[in-house]
């Protein structure tokens, strides 16, 4: 249908359906537009992605060189936490494996997430209820 021109709109609660099968998203609260616009460049420009670093072994404190690159100590001392913006403009992704290393910290294993429409359509409600 894209290819012939063809727009169909759909109105959905399920946010994961909308995520799926549109190209473009509308965020309406309270019969107020917030926004329109394409999904892929709403995802980077307002989506956050979080990086998981699992530990050997459970760290008692944080050390201060990966506190102050914005680092988050989780799961009892297990994990490592760092979010940052999709678009990578404040990324300190290999910084942060630098200290890392030289703080000789064992890692497991590292992966990541990225929010869903869903988690940016949380946020963009909650700042307008603010």
């Amino acid at each position: 249908l894209r290819k012939t021109g063809v727009t169909i709109i759909l109105t959905t609660h399920y946010i994961e359906e909308a995520e799926e099968i549109a190209d473009r998203i509308a965020v309406i609260d309270g019969g107020k537009i917030l926004l329109i616009e394409d999904k892929s460049v709403l995802m980077e420009r307002l989506g956050k992605k979080q990086l998981s670093i699992d530990l050997d072994k459970p760290l008692s404190r944080l050390p201060a060189t990966l506190k102050e690159l914005g680092i988050i100590l989780e799961n009892e001392g297990k994990k490592l936490i760092y979010n940052y913006n999709v678009d990578l403009s404040d990324s300190k992704i290999s910084e942060i494996l630098l200290a890392i290393r030289s703080e000789q910290i064992q890692i497991n294993d590292v992966h990541t997430e990225q929010s869903s429409l869903e988690d940016i359509f949380i946020e963009l409600v909650m700042e307008g209820q603010s």
